[in-house]
């Protein structure tokens, strides 16, 4: 397996470092996607069947036979075996009480005059959740958009995946979806941004997905609300040696299987800990039923980065933006005090990013591709909106009226002037 290593202390390392990164981004199928987008905004569910046959191998006559309610998720969730029932059952729970603590609140205050200033806060009425298909199915990503949209008090949460995974369609039952299709990619996100005869128009659209769908989020922005850029996912793992390498060989591999754009770099202290960690990967590669994607992974996107100290690999971690970063590091607490540009943490040998995909309770719906510069990972703040509260006294709108008015006059705005003028007494 050629995994490439980087050394901070030699002189080509911010030309291959800079490579590393610009790797990572690619090249979005930007026409394709509009072309797909236009198809069923044009052509509705005549156009979504044609992409689903084409795309997801759909054989249906008619979008109504891709269709799910919520009788095929209970039946779904009822055939399986009792541990997986269990099992989601348990990771709903803890993603919804952390959900529950991210709850925008409204809030009011009155100021000297006795105005009142507030916030209102609302749940959107409808979202699509989006979980991806295709070589792996993806229950857990039901979870985690379903179940904040429904802590947020959303009216009606709707689903798409590709194929018919019984297990994702137990999990829309868990988290409380009502109704659901099989569609992938593009096609999906394009019928809940415009609404076909079948499919209904949504206020937002959250989930992770692949290049194709990252791209039709991005494209569809302003048409629908959408969660964030959630394109092929990545790990960081920072490094001192204190951790065993088996398990961070573990993790890299993990993160690689995913798909063959996914990225897994570990940035390490000394270069025998990084041939410890290369090692237990050439070992424990050849038992992995994915082992071409984790190789291609591993290939393409993968690193392991020599660090000189732990202040130096965070600052490369911060500059990568990643959207998961592992603090694998004796003193874990005091490295995420460095930390500025990640999506998610976590601290310590024992928190496995693993955990955190399907049931510490943090979502795993996270911004990708540095994104986590500007971007938070989704919550039930995503599914609620903020309407701002204003109820002015009469003398508050005269104090303020003055102010009003000089402003509109510098914009050359002489109706903003006149109507704030009258609040004064003036006119």
């Amino acid at each position: 397996m050629a995994l490439r290593r980087l050394a901070a202390g030699r002189p080509d390392f911010r030309e291959r470092f800079a490579a590393l990164l610009a790797a990572r981004q690619g090249e979005p199928p930007a026409r394709e996607v509009a072309e797909i987008l236009a198809g069923v905004r044009a052509g509705g569910d005549r156009a979504l069947l044609e992409y689903a046959r084409r795309h997801d191998g759909a054989a249906a006559a008619g979008v109504a036979e891709l269709a799910w309610d919520a009788a095929d998720f209970r039946a779904a969730y009822e055939a399986q075996p009792p541990e997986l029932r269990d099992a989601l059952r348990d990771a709903a729970e803890r993603i919804r009480a952390y959900a529950e603590r991210q709850r925008l609140e409204p809030f009011d205050w009155v100021d000297a005059d006795g105005s009142r200033l507030g916030q209102a806060v609302r749940a959107l009425e409808r979202v699509a959740v989006y979980a991806p298909g295709g070589r792996a199915a993806y229950p857990s990503s039901v979870l985690m958009a379903a179940v904040p949209a429904r802590a947020a008090g959303v009216d009606e949460v709707v689903l798409a995946s590709p194929g018919d995974s019984p297990a994702v369609k137990a999990a829309a039952h868990v988290a409380g979806v009502d109704r659901g299709w099989s569609l992938g990619g593009a096609h999906a996100l394009a019928a809940f941004a415009y609404g076909t005869e079948t499919v209904p128009k949504v206020d937002k659209i959250a989930g992770p997905g692949n290049a194709w769908v990252t791209e039709a989020k991005r494209q569809l922005y302003g048409a629908v609300g959408i969660d964030l850029l959630a394109g092929p996912s990545e790990i960081v793992i920072v490094s001192d040696g204190s951790v065993n390498p088996h398990w961070l060989a573990s993790d890299l591999l993990a993160q690689a299987e995913h798909d063959e754009d996914a990225q897994a770099v570990l940035i390490g202290l000394g270069a025998r800990h990084l041939d410890e960690v290369a090692a237990a990967l050439e070992a424990q590669l050849p038992d992995r039923g994915r082992r071409a994607i984790i190789e291609a992974s591993l290939e393409r996107h993968g690193a392991l980065i020599e660090a000189e100290s732990v202040p130096q690999a965070l600052e490369l971690a911060d500059a990568m933006a990643p959207e998961h970063l592992q603090l694998a590091v004796a003193e874990p607490s005091e490295a995420l005090a460095r930390v500025r540009h990640a999506a998610a943490v976590f601290l310590g040998a024992h928190s496995a990013e693993v955990l955190g995909d399907y049931c510490a309770g943090p979502n795993h719906v996270l911004p990708t591709g540095g994104a986590a510069r500007y971007a938070s990972p989704l919550g039930a703040d995503a599914f609620q909106k903020r309407i701002t509260v204003q109820e002015l006294t009469p003398a508050g709108a005269r104090r303020l009226a003055g102010t009003a008015e000089i402003l509109a006059r510098a914009e050359g705005l002489d109706g903003h002037a006149l109507a704030a003028r009258w609040r004064r007494g003036g006119g």
